[in-house]
């Protein structure tokens, strides 16, 4: 009991030192700084601005997702579909339910 006390108290004290520490590191790194502007932009970062505004104003094109493994055809399924698999699903899970029921009831299997 006494070590987890003292644990706790040691761990309190660190978080409590370096949140003074911290702070004083951020007070006179404000006062630190040099207020001077960048004298010119990265001419980097235009170029990756044009990019970006090129990428954003072109159409996907459908090559690409091809290319990509990606279809771009849209697969849609009938109604009919969709309930006849469910019912196919259902009919499957009260069958397994069934047997696990079976299994249960029998006194040699377990």
């Amino acid at each position: 009991m006494k070590r987890n006390l003292a644990l706790l108290a040691g761990a309190a004290a660190g978080a409590v030192a370096a949140i003074v520490v911290s702070r004083r590191r951020t007070g006179r790194a404000a006062e630190e700084a040099p207020s001077v502007a960048p004298e010119e932009p990265d001419p980097r970062a235009e170029d990756l601005r044009r990019k970006l505004a090129d990428a954003r104003a072109g159409a996907a094109d459908e090559d690409d997702f091809e290319a990509a493994g990606m279809g771009a055809e849209t697969v849609v399924e009938d109604d009919a579909d969709v309930a006849e698999a469910r019912r196919r699903v259902h009919e499957a899970a009260r069958r397994t339910a069934e047997d696990m029921r079976r299994a249960g009831d029998d006194p040699q299997s377990g």
